[in-house]
């Protein structure tokens, strides 16, 4: 019997004692029903090491009654002494606890022994389940970036079927960008032999060229300038647009002309610039006068309204209107002067004859002492 068993006997024949001896000690409170469990327990606890110290004493006791049943029965001290030991019997109660002991203490080793075996086994198995745990982690970790990689290549090959739609489009587009970039070659390769021939027959100098524009320079003939002075070239750029139409736009700078914008169809580009030169030519003697005098007086030249600004000092201004025609059937002649914005009174103003030019007009204005 195992030694809670012996425990729960012993507590039994403690409790039958008690009950025997004296019942109130099972229920100092008087109620069966409730008892006083920590009493009780320190009671168990006392009749207990009581029990196994009478235990001893019994085992004494016994000893000692043996003993005096022998001296009882001899009848000299002299037999005690010569009185042969009885001999002990085979398979003794001593000689059955020496082997259960040596067997006790051989099975005890044999479980230390498995049980050491046992706790090497149960070590390697939780060594196993955790590595067994991160395996299983890692095998999911894999799982969800072949998921994320599995995503990122099928919107790779979204994005590859959607640059090849686009470059598909693109190629239809280029075919058909290439188309007019070899149109407008074409059409680059007329205008530049057009441009060629006109310059042969106009001197007419290309400054720049590109898809869309053409900036040119006119520069007439000395034989078709009246006067000796050599005029300024003219320029002008054109742009054309897809429908096959031009803009003739004419830069007035310093050549002295009216800034003006002309349009058309392509083939009448042609017509157009000599529209502009003719009447670049048509004033050639004004514009070679005004630009001559451009380098002696501080003048400004309008000629939409036809008029000459002459600054001769910081307060005084002079205006000259120049009728159409000049300097063969129109005049020149003094519009007005104004000092610091106000009129100034030009009646003594007196030249030496009426059909003054341009330039004899700033000669005398610039020598006059009224204004």
């Amino acid at each position: 019997m195992t030694r809670g068993g012996d425990l729960k006997t012993e507590m039994a024949e403690v409790r039958a004692l008690l009950q025997r001896c004296d019942p109130s000690l099972l229920d100092p409170c008087g109620d069966p029903e409730q008892p006083d469990s920590a009493e009780a327990a320190r009671m168990v606890l006392y009749l207990t090491d009581s029990r196994r110290v009478q235990k001893v004493l019994w085992r004494q006791l016994f000893v000692l009654d043996s003993m005096m049943s022998l001296l009882e029965d001899l009848e000299s001290a002299q037999q005690l002494v010569t009185r042969t030991c009885p001999p002990q019997p085979e398979g003794g109660a001593r000689s059955r606890w020496k082997a259960l002991k040596v067997e006790s203490r051989s099975g005890v080793e044999e479980t230390e022994t498995l049980l050491r075996s046992l706790q090497d086994r149960v070590q390697q198995i939780h060594n196993r389940r955790h590595t067994l745990t991160h395996l299983i982690q890692q095998l999911h970790s894999k799982k969800q970036q072949y998921e994320h990689l599995e995503e990122s290549l099928l919107k790779a090959q979204n994005a590859l079927r959607s640059c090849h739609r686009q470059l598909t489009q693109l190629r239809v587009e280029s075919e058909a960008v290439l188309g007019q970039l070899i149109s407008w070659q074409r059409l680059r390769d007329e205008l530049q032999v057009h441009i060629s021939a006109i310059q042969d027959v106009m001197q007419i100098n290309l400054l720049a060229f590109n898809q869309s524009e053409l900036c040119v320079e006119l520069r007439p003939r000395p034989s078709s300038c009246l006067s000796s002075n050599e005029l300024e070239p003219l320029k002008l750029s054109v742009t054309w647009s897809f429908d096959d139409h031009f803009r003739l736009q004419v830069n007035e700078g310093t050549a002295g002309l009216v800034e003006d914008c002309l349009s058309g169809r392509r083939s009448e580009l042609s017509a157009a610039l000599l529209e502009v030169m003719q009447c670049y030519v048509g004033q050639a003697d004004l514009l070679s006068e005004i630009q001559s005098l451009r380098s002696s007086f501080a003048i400004d030249w309008r000629p939409a309204q036809r008029l000459l600004v002459y600054l001769k000092s910081a307060l005084l201004v002079c205006h000259l209107e120049v009728e159409e025609g000049y300097p063969r059937s129109g005049r020149a002649r003094l519009l007005s002067v104004r000092r610091d914005g106000q009129p100034v009174d030009t009646s003594g103003l007196k030249p030496h004859r009426a059909d003054l030019s341009l330039t004899d007009w700033l000669l005398f204005l610039c020598s006059s002492p009224l204004i």
